[in-house]
């Protein structure tokens, strides 16, 4: 992969947030993502929240696993802390960062595959932890890096671009969220950036676990095995010098559609998303009521978007253990190691 910074240069016109900083200040390097990668509108929709929130760069940073989602962060905020960890592991990573220094703003990014898969787990004591952090899941339904085969979240009867069909129920990431007591929890569409901006901006001033779940259509499944016309094929009998992969071009996919309505949305596979948008008079702080709302529209064939549940008067990971004041980050020996009379109390306390 080869990383291709964008150009300093920048228009001497170019709108200014309260910071004096432009859009620009918020990008990243070129993606190298594939052509029309709802993703790449994912980021696009991080850059421009943070910008009109005018948050400093440096007090946010970025977390993510594994997969083509966990590759974005390179895409934004460029001058932003940032961490790349191992497959599945991105929220214990946070959380410890978390704990260190409260300081800042947290960012998770993940996809499908990484939270709903092999990071499971870790998914669901990040989010019942309330650790305070912004997670996004840029949902496909499929493992884009390895040629497309279905992820937890593919739903049941769906098929590949192969042809085969997904048989095993599938996992909804929001409906787990709410019941694993995560306190701001949305879903929305990589191409509704009218709807996203907003959720991703009201997520970042949300304390507590946030979890937005973003449908992000894969343009590209690559081959599949047994091609003789696929890449891996021309690979194993090519004798060129070098390794090329070519992607066409695909449009990217957008939608426009009011609070309350469905609109169906057709992908670049010719498969058709069914998207609902939240109606005004719903309810998003009844629990049970957002549970059941979730169930009978999946069950419709719906992906209901917008803010799905928040809680009022949120707490966070630090709430529940009554951390000191100042990031622990911060300390001194001192105040890490207060001596050998406080550890005799605090072990009296436990008799």
């Amino acid at each position: 992969m080869t990383y291709l910074p964008k150009p300093a240069f920048r228009h001497p016109d170019a709108p200014a947030n309260a910071l004096g900083y432009t859009r620009r200040d918020y990008e990243g390097a070129v993606s190298t993502l594939c052509a029309g990668c709802g993703h790449d509108s994912i980021s696009a929709a991080i850059i421009q929240a943070c910008f009109e929130l005018a948050l400093p760069p440096h007090q946010l940073a970025k977390l993510s696993g594994i997969g083509c989602s966990s590759k974005t962060p390179a895409y934004f905020l460029h001058q932003s802390h940032g961490l790349n960890g191992v497959h599945g592991r991105m929220p214990s990573l946070l959380t410890g960062a978390n704990l260190a220094n409260w300081e800042l703003v947290y960012l998770g990014v993940s996809g499908d595959g990484d939270s709903a898969s092999i990071g499971l787990g870790q998914f669901a004591h990040c989010l019942r932890r309330r650790v305070n952090m912004v997670y996004v899941v840029e949902n496909n339904g499929v493992y884009g890096l390895t040629k497309g085969q279905f992820s937890a979240t593919a739903d049941r009867g769906s098929t590949s671009k192969r042809g085969a069909m997904s048989v095993e129920t599938p996992i909804d990431l929001a409906s787990l969220a709410i019941h694993l007591g995560a306190t701001f929890v949305a879903r929305s569409f990589s191409g509704d950036k009218e709807q996203l901006v907003p959720l991703i901006k009201a997520a970042i001033r949300h304390r507590g676990a946030a979890l937005i779940d973003c449908i992000s259509p894969c343009v590209t499944f690559n081959n599949h095995a047994g091609s003789t016309k696929g890449f891996d094929y021309a690979r194993e009998y090519n004798t060129a010098v070098n390794r090329l992969d070519v992607i066409f071009e695909r449009a990217e996919i957008v939608a426009d559609y009011a609070p309350g309505e469905v609109e169906e949305v057709v992908q670049h596979d010719g498969t058709i998303l069914r998207l609902r948008k939240l109606a005004p008079e719903y309810d998003p702080y009844d629990r049970i009521a957002a549970m059941k709302y979730l169930e009978e529209h999946n069950t419709a064939g719906e992906i209901v978007t917008g803010l799905l549940y928040v809680v009022r008067d949120p707490h966070d990971l630090h709430d529940d253990l009554n951390t000191v004041g100042a990031p622990l980050n911060h300390l001194g020996d001192e105040e890490l190691c207060p001596g050998a009379e406080a550890l005799e109390e605090f072990n009296a306390n436990l008799r």
